[in-house]
Parts: structure tokens; C-alpha cells; sequence
């Protein structure tokens, strides 16, 4: 078994790939010419939109997204985290915590999509030391 992708329910799917695009410099792999899904490339899986509509049409309950009362969050790992926030403020997101190292040496902040989801952007985490040998 694999992990091929997440989708996120959002009212507008060329609007929020593109934001992703500018925001975040996400490749798109991409977007379905009725506009209902699209995905970005995120290297080992994928990151996909799927429309509230289309969710709906098929029966779902979808839900939009929080930041001030997540249910979920995305991560995206950078070495510079500052520069990271301002683009994405550049690009229309909202900052929700400013950079901050945490006490295992992480850097981490985080911004509110255009749909409101929370976006985490972060160090990566490095692996504990491992015994001498």
C-alpha cells in the first residue's frame, strides 16, 4: 500500500491551485477542464482540490476548512522558513503564527489558506542521533 494523495474541499479549484502555485511554488500537476479537481505535484504523493460542489453532487457532507479550529493541516519543509511565510503573504495568505524555533531545534510556522486551511511551514525534522557505534 502507498499513500497517493490528500484532497481538500474548497469552493474554487483553479483559484486555489493557483494560489499554491504563487503562494507556495507548487507544481501543478493538473486541473480538470470542468474546474471540479486538480492536483499539485508535492513530490512522493500528490496534493488535490476537490470542489464542495462536486462533493455534494456525490453525496458527501463536505466541510470547509478552519484555521482558527483545525481539523487537519498541511506541512510543507523548507530551510527558510521567514522567507517561506512572506511569500505566502505576498500571495495572499494569512499569517496565523509567526516563525518560531521549537525546542527540538525545528523552525515552525504557520499561514491560513485562501480557504482558511492551515498550512504548517517548517524545518524539516532531523532524525534523532542514532547510538555510537
Amino acid at each position: 500500500m502507498h499513500f497517493g494523495y490528500t484532497i481538500l474541499y474548497v469552493e474554487d479549484v483553479p483559484r486555489t491551485i493557483a494560489f499554491y502555485e504563487a503562494a507556495f511554488g507548487l507544481q501543478r500537476r493538473f486541473v480538470h477542464e470542468a474546474g471540479d479537481f486538480g492536483e499539485l505535484e508535492t513530490g512522493a504523493t500528490a496534493l488535490a482540490f476537490s470542489s464542495l460542489r462536486l462533493m455534494t453532487e456525490l453525496g458527501k457532507n463536505p466541510q470547509r476548512a478552519s484555521a482558527h479550529a483545525p481539523s487537519f493541516e498541511i506541512a510543507l519543509t523548507t530551510t527558510d522558513v521567514p522567507a517561506a511565510v512572506e511569500r505566502a503573504i505576498a500571495a495572499g495568505a494569512r499569517l496565523v503564527q509567526a516563525p518560531e524555533e521549537m525546542p527540538w531545534g525545528q523552525t515552525v510556522a504557520y499561514v491560513a489558506d485562501i480557504n482558511d486551511a492551515l498550512v504548517e511551514l517548517c524545518t524539516p525534522v532531523l532524525a534523532p542521533p542514532g547510538p555510537a557505534d
